[in-house]
This record gives structure tokens, C-alpha cells and sequence, in this order.
């Protein structure tokens, strides 16, 4: 997975087409990112001592990193990313369309 936690991001699928945000957590193994914004879940909490009306939280849900591209602020638009190994053996990400580094 290419995305990482801070990366803006768009959505390319799904009820939330279209709408940007920034990623929050990453979860590489599941392939999923949990975006700002997006996704947003209600979450019924039952009453409790501490809270004894009960209530209704708001909660973000992870998404599929499948469905979310690299937003590029200079283009409007999502691009793609790769990897570029450079001589002293770091690996930097980079813009498939331009060649340009991503900065971190």
C-alpha cells in the first residue's frame, strides 16, 4: 500500500465519490485507510451509569485503499504513485504522470 497516514487523498468509488480528505490511520495488512470525513458512521451507545440518557456518536469507517487515489493539489486531480530507488538506496514515492517526489 502506498498511502500513509497524512496523505490528502480523493474518493473514486462508492457513495462518497468525489470527496477529498486526509487520512487519519492507515491499515496496510487489511488494505483498508480511515479517512476524514468519509465514511461517516452513527454508532448507537447504550445507557450506562456515566451516561444514563445514552446517545449517538458519529465514528469514521475504514475504507477499502482500493477505492481512494493520491490527490494531487496541482492537477485537481488523483494520480497515481510509484516508487523511485535512488543511488544511495532510499526509496522515495513519486507521481506516475509528472516523475515528481512526493514530499512526506
Amino acid at each position: 500500500m502506498k498511502l500513509k497516514k497524512g496523505d490528502k487523498v480523493i474518493v473514486i468509488s462508492g457513495k462518497d465519490k468525489g470527496k477529498t480528505g486526509t487520512i487519519q490511520r492507515a491499515y496496510p495488512k487489511l488494505n483498508k485507510v480511515v479517512i476524514d470525513g468519509v465514511n461517516v458512521r452513527k454508532k448507537h451507545q447504550k445507557p450506562t451509569q456515566n451516561h444514563p440518557e445514552g446517545s449517538i456518536v458519529e465514528m469514521y469507517a475504514p475504507l477499502d485503499a482500493s477505492k481512494v487515489m493520491f490527490y494531487d493539489e496541482k492537477s485537481k486531480k488523483g494520480v497515481r504513485l510509484g516508487y523511485l530507488v535512488k543511488e544511495d538506496g532510499s526509496k522515495v514515492r513519486i507521481n506516475k504522470k509528472t516523475g515528481k517526489e512526493i514530499k512526506e
